[in-house]
């Protein structure tokens, strides 16, 4: 089968890895990068790469690191299964839940791969859509209205992706119980957390009938390490999650996996300069939505390293967007996001030159 185009994919790698680069790059959803010498330096541990054996890993993952990503959400460590990245636990979950006329249900807007896992798998996508005068919050009534007979899988992503707005751990637990009553597992990608802006949420691992998707490629600022993971409590759908990796995939590497549970045992030190480069960079994005007035809206990110404006006319964004990449400028247009008078704007991974790249914004807003 053909998938339906990456559109957000297709625009970063265009954009993104010119020669030369564009010059600030907005367009990103991770945070401020980190370079192998500075992991290296992080004071709690030591990182001996020179000893690793290159070879395989355990198809669950080592368990250092299950016990360094067991550590930062409060469960035990068996519950915790490394993947390749975010894409291939979600890949595997969705595969795993699949069933001839089965459906999942699903974010709208969301992560655009979130509909293409579920395509490739033989699921409908049923969506429930947040909406702007709920600032993009996700509810429980919302979610559960979205289900059927045939749904086999629900999931909430928060801090979500592209709006940045958080749904309450409570609500969660709220959620979880509803679907589980319907025999529904929640799926909650929380790959931004743990960066919040108002009241900071616990993770949603250990809350019953819910399977935790996290990865250290957004919150934890290392996107070319390509691990991710899942945190079910449930034994038995664990091993058919390993089961399923070891058809794929196999295992991670031990290198990455020795560098993502150094980074891990370092949280602390990698997620103050996350906090630290979006604090800042978010103030400076308030200044530029109140210059926009009239022309952009938005609803103010709670949470993660995006937000999600939108042109008050209706105007498409992708010709703004291409006319402002020109200018040095990198945003995703929100036809990425099947909205195209939105825009994905990142404000985590600019650690330097932000307030030069608003600047730019803000010239090419009022010139139209």
């Amino acid at each position: 089968m053909d998938l339906a185009p990456f559109l957000l994919d297709q625009w970063l790698t265009e954009y993104g890895f010119r020669t030369p680069p564009v010059r600030y790059n907005l367009a990103s959803s991770c945070g401020p990068h980190w370079t192998l010498a500075e992991l290296q330096q992080l004071p709690v541990g030591t990182l001996d790469l020179g000893a690793i054996a290159i070879d395989y890993a355990p198809p669950d993952g080592a368990r250092a690191l299950r016990e360094a990503i067991a550590a930062r959400h409060c469960v035990d460590p068996d519950w915790v299964i490394v993947t390749t990245g975010a894409s291939e636990a979600l890949s595997i979950l969705f595969y795993l839940a699949s069933k001839p006329g089965g459906d999942v249900v699903l974010p709208d807007p969301g992560y655009p791969a979130f509909a293409a896992y579920g395509e490739a798998w033989g699921l409908r996508a049923s969506t429930y859509t947040p909406g702007r005068g709920s600032g993009f919050r996700v509810s429980a009534d919302q979610v559960l209205a979205a289900t059927s007979g045939d749904t086999v899988l629900a999931l909430v992503n928060t801090p979500h992706n592209p709006t940045g707005a958080v749904c309450p751990r409570a609500e969660i637990e709220q959620i979880a119980g509803s679907l589980a009553e319907k025999g529904i597992p929640l799926v909650v990608d929380q790959v931004f957390h743990p960066l919040y802006f108002g009241e900071a949420q616990g993770s949603a691992a250990g809350i019953d009938n819910t399977i935790v998707v996290g990865d250290m490629s957004k919150a934890m600022s290392l996107a070319g390490l390509r691990v991710g993971w899942i945190i079910d409590a449930d034994a038995g759908r664990r091993e058919r999650i390993v089961n399923a990796r070891s058809y794929s995939t196999v295992s991670g590497s031990p290198l990455t996996e020795a560098l993502a549970a150094h980074a891990l045992n370092n949280a602390e030190t990698v997620l103050a300069r996350l906090a630290s480069t979006t604090s800042a960079n978010l103030s400076l994005l308030d200044g530029v939505m109140a210059i926009a007035a009239g022309i952009l809206s938005w609803v103010r990110p709670e949470g993660g390293t995006i937000a999600y404006p939108w042109f008050v006319d209706g105007r498409d964004s992708r010709p703004f967007c291409e006319a402002l990449a020109e200018a040095g400028v990198l945003v995703v247009p929100g036809d990425c996001f099947g909205a195209p008078e939105h825009m994905r704007i990142g404000f985590g991974a600019q650690s330097v030159g932000f307030e030069t790249a608003a600047g730019i914004l803000c010239a090419a807003l009022q010139r139209g």
